[in-house]
């Protein structure tokens, strides 16, 4: 079936379907060309987006009217993400809006020509897609979602200290998530905790992976993993039948069952991108551009979901929170 999927698209992106002129409709000179490729599709890398699209479009540059979008979803196949790149590039888009690690480095890999703004990319560097934070040096600079791991795993402390083993769920082959378990071994010895990790290759082994670590441990850490995130209902399922409480590695997924992160916006995120991206279609050089991030961090807490999975929140977190879910 997923052979059949890759075809099918391929296919359609080849007949002029999908592409930056979109629909086979001619631009003006002053109109913008922009694909945006993703991954797949899970709340955060959804806000990183839209974020990115609004704040261009406040500043004049609306879907149909100054700027022509193309955005392609690569339903968490690999294949699919090359087939997009390559489109891409032979669509001449003027910009491209890479969202998360994998759909940046493929891009990169596909061009040197075109601007490639990205989000949602943990460790720019790790990914060979810049040579530095400060100076890029290549076609590509945005945002990163480096999140505050340390700061994040003592928040598990901070609400139960009796927290001992936290299971870790995360696909060995993203770089970003290997980026942030290495961070998370190296804080978890100065917290005292011990880290049971599982890896997954598929969507699909979320699931099981979760089962797995019902037993072994006192609550679940998601870094910021494309695979697990999409498919985090599996895991707060798991954790709710076994009493486990879920934490996560943005603010998003808290929104949607997890319940506590100290996490950035990917909405405010996707907005930072988007005034780097009206740098460049104003002329500026993406390798002159430093990489950016979000200054502060905030914590967000669901009761609710604290509830369900049999942990207490103390109130001087809660009182610290910028968002609470009741």
């Amino acid at each position: 079936m997923k052979k059949l999927l890759v075809l099918l698209l391929a296919l359609l992106l080849t007949a002029g379907m999908a592409g930056c002129v979109g629909n086979g409709e001619s631009t003006s000179g002053e109109q913008v060309k922009l694909g945006i490729i993703q991954i797949v599709e899970h709340p955060a890398l959804d806000a990183a987006r839209q974020g990115f699209l609004d704040e261009l479009a406040e500043n004049g540059y609306v879907d149909g009217e100054k700027l022509i979008v193309d955005y392609q979803n690569a339903q968490g196949d690999q294949g699919n993400l090359q087939t997009i790149a390559r489109k891409f590039v032979q669509d001449k888009c003027d910009l491209v809006l890479a969202v998360a690690t994998p759909s940046a480095m493929t891009m990169a890999n596909e061009t040197s020509e075109i601007p490639i703004l990205i989000t949602a990319v943990t460790d720019p560097v790790s990914a060979k897609l810049v040579k530095s934070l400060d100076k890029p040096g290549t076609n590509v600079t945005g945002t990163t979602d480096m999140n505050p791991v340390r700061e994040q795993l003592k928040l598990i402390k901070d609400i139960d200290s009796s927290v001992k083993k936290v299971g870790i769920i995360y696909n060995s082959s993203e770089i970003n998530s290997k980026v942030q378990v290495d961070i998370a071994e190296e804080a978890a010895s100065e917290l005292g905790l011990e880290l049971v990790k599982v890896t997954v290759t598929a969507s699909s082994e979320v699931m099981q992976a979760a089962q797995s670590l019902v037993d072994r441990v006192d609550a679940f850490y998601l870094p910021t993993d494309n695979m697990v995130i999409s498919s985090m209902a599996a895991v707060l399922k798991a954790a709710e039948e076994h009493k486990i409480p879920v934490y996560t590695g943005e603010s998003n997924s808290v929104e949607k069952g997890a319940v506590a992160t100290i996490g950035i916006d990917y909405y405010q995120l996707g907005r930072t991108t988007g005034k780097m991206a009206l740098e460049v279609i104003n002329g500026s050089d993406p390798a002159e551009m430093p990489i950016q991030g979000q200054e502060g961090t905030d914590i967000v807490v669901n009761l609710k979901a604290a509830e369900a999975m049999g942990v207490t929140v103390p109130d001087e977190i809660i009182n610290k929170a910028v968002k609470v879910i009741k």
